[in-house]
């Protein structure tokens, strides 16, 4: 079964996605070496919830679709509301590489097959398309002001960043200060006006800003930024075949440590599928474990944002279609997730809340 790219041992993360697919995805980690986090410092948590858990984490939002309802759903194709897949003889299977939502709900797809974006609005609807100018579109961030950030590591070694009206604002050079080698890169990532390029699944590295232009000097931040601008955030795998798993926050302004959170899971860890927040603050956390010798699932959790004790969880469905992915679970600002599904019929994104 071919896996989406994901979590190599220790990464850093924070506001963004993971990658959830099956092959060159930042987001998923494969096992790696013993973690270097120090372990007396972890504070041990298991897969149970406790019951006393904030509301918010519990339950759906108002109107939110109950778990695993779908958002919107597209076929294969390249009509205006489907999404393009390739299977060639030779190489690897492709389909859309990733997808981000913005602050009203909205959902972009990066269809890269079809060499575009393609917005759906809060209901689903296909809201417009943006024709790329990049040549191997992989990995794709929003930001506050509508624009889009697209990685192409391999053909422009840039990352394109599009107005809310679809016009190229300009391309940020990948490769200088902080990024020695372009395929070291692991995501793209928008914080406030800052464009950042994630390195080995560890610091980010600031390339420009979106409003096109390249960052004069590059500096570098420890992990992916939380949403509610307090902390960066990271997390690895202690011990896969005991599911031993642990989340890091520093605190942003005073770069202090505030938490190292360990959770087991039900399983043996796979790969680590998503590390980010919502707008309050509360930490999303996924990994893919194995839940028997025949099958697997992803587990996610929601935890605090001051302590990082488990608040809620929910159990989604693995993705085992062969197309490549660098993106399978985004986070929304009101909270919740949304995962992209692949079958032989085309994609649905569907919906999912802790309880």
């Amino acid at each position: 079964m071919k896996k989406t790219a994901g979590f190599a041992l220790v990464l850093v993360l924070g506001a963004g996605l993971f990658f959830a697919t099956r092959a060159p995805s930042s987001e998923k980690r494969r096992p790696g070496p013993r973690s270097e986090e120090p372990e007396a410092r972890l504070e041990t948590a298991s897969a149970a919830v406790p019951s006393r858990t904030p509301a918010r984490a519990r339950a759906p939002r108002p109107g939110a679709n109950a778990n695993g309802g779908a958002v919107f759903r597209a076929k294969w194709g390249g009509a205006r509301d489907e999404l393009g897949r390739e299977r060639p003889n030779e190489g690897n299977p492709m389909g859309p590489m990733s997808f981000a939502a913005d602050s009203q709900g909205r959902v972009t797809v990066l269809d890269g097959v079809n060499s575009r974006l393609v917005r759906r609005a809060a209901d689903g609807s296909v809201e417009g398309t943006t024709r790329l100018d990049v040549g191997h579109p992989e990995d794709l961030a929003v930001g506050r002001d509508g624009s889009s950030a697209v990685l192409d590591r391999f053909s422009d070694k840039a990352v394109a960043v599009y107005d809310e009206s679809g016009h190229l604002r300009g391309k940020l050079p990948i490769a200088g200060e902080g990024i020695d080698d372009i395929g070291s890169v692991t995501g793209v990532f928008v914080d406030g006006r800052d464009v950042y390029v994630e390195r080995e699944h560890g610091p980010l590295v600031k390339i420009g800003t979106t409003d096109g232009a390249p960052a004069e000097p590059r500096s570098e931040i420890p992990g992916r930024p939380s949403r509610d601008g307090q902390s960066f955030l990271k997390a690895g795998i202690i011990e896969p075949a005991a599911g031993r798993t642990y989340v890091t926050s520093t605190n942003r302004e005073t770069k202090e440590h505030r938490f190292t959170r360990e959770l087991r899971t039900e399983g043996p860890v796979r790969t680590l599928q998503l590390l980010d927040t919502d707008l309050a603050g509360v930490i999303y956390f996924a990994a893919e474990v194995t839940a028997s010798e025949s099958s697997e699932k992803i587990e996610l959790y929601c935890l605090d944002p001051a302590t990082g004790a488990p608040v809620g969880r929910a159990t989604l469905p693995v993705n085992t279609m062969p197309e490549e992915s660098f993106r399978d679970l985004v986070v929304l600002d009101q909270g919740g997730v949304i995962q992209a599904l692949r079958t032989e019929k085309g994609v649905s994104y569907s919906r999912y809340d802790c309880e």
